[in-house]
């Protein structure tokens, strides 16, 4: 080992002027594991984050033509003492469209129960989508038993919906 002038070891002045600049090894496997880590926790931290008690829409009701249908949505206010947030009534062109808010805060429709949405409104204008032109929502509740009309298949609990 030769001492040069000032005290540094010769051999290790070429040795740390070659790797100047750049990382070492275990440096960029720590970057990489940190960029995998931010990556893999991105999702879960946006759907953590709180929504607003009125589903993101500015408000307590909207009523906007989309695509030639009428969405029309008003939240109803959760009863009962410190009850917070509250059910959303949504009509498509005054027929009822059904829907349920996820654990995540997102909202699933009746017409699109495999995608979620941010908003009560997103869910709307989806289900408008999905119905695609010219088509309206059906009303799922039957009318009462004696109301019978042709084509009508409506379980009325006698002989489990066969026809005599």
């Amino acid at each position: 080992m030769v001492v040069g002038v000032g005290g540094v070891v010769a051999g290790a002045e070429q040795q740390a002027g070659a790797g100047a600049g750049r990382p070492s090894r275990r440096e960029l496997a720590r970057g990489l594991l940190a960029s995998a880590a931010t990556l893999a926790l991105a999702p879960v931290v946006a759907a953590s984050r709180s929504t607003s008690p009125d589903g993101g829409t500015g408000g307590d009701s909207f009523d906007e033509t989309y695509r030639g249908h009428r969405i029309q949505g008003v939240l109803m206010p959760a009863a009962g003492p410190g009850a917070v947030g509250g059910d959303w009534r949504i009509t498509i062109d005054s027929r009822p469209l059904h829907l349920m808010r996820r654990a995540d805060g997102t909202w699933l429709s009746m017409v699109d129960h495999y995608t979620s949405y941010r908003t009560p409104l997103e869910a709307a204008r989806a289900a408008v989508d999905g119905l695609g032109p010219g088509r309206r929502l059906r009303d799922l509740a039957p009318g009462p038993v004696g109301d019978s009309r042709p084509g009508d298949h409506t379980h009325r609990g006698d002989r489990h919906g066969v026809r005599a």
